[in-house]
């Protein structure tokens, strides 16, 4: 993990990371065509996404997953798959889901950083 972050949060994503299944970022495409129930999800700031996001990937920043998730999610048995700019913020998002009661919660490791250059991008 990156030197560039504080102590506390690198503990939060690791102990994060004990409880969410995570994805290698590179394996989202197969995933994506071999499952037409899964859905992309962008967990960065709402001006990250403005600048760049996977085609389709659908909005719902860290900052407000938990409030908006079961408006656009009802079903929480359906195959999220949450990505950030690298791995760090999503797996904290998909946690947080999880305790909401969503089954079938993903991180993308390696988030944005990958994605972008493997898939089409708005």
């Amino acid at each position: 993990m990156s030197s560039t972050h504080s102590p506390a949060f690198l503990a939060l994503v690791n102990a994060a990371k004990t409880r969410v299944k995570e994805v290698q970022a590179r394996d989202i495409p197969a995933i994506l065509a071999a499952n037409p129930r899964a859905r992309l999800v962008d967990v960065r700031e709402e001006s990250e996404y403005a600048a760049g996001h996977v085609r389709g990937a659908e909005w719902l920043g860290k900052g407000v997953i938990e409030r908006d998730i079961e408006v656009k999610h009802a079903d929480k048995s359906e195959p999220l798959y949450l990505y950030c700019g690298s791995g760090f913020r999503s797996v904290i998002a998909a946690d947080n889901v999880q305790q909401m009661g969503y089954t079938d919660v993903y991180s993308v490791d390696g988030g944005w950083k990958v994605l972008k250059d493997i898939l089409p991008t708005e």
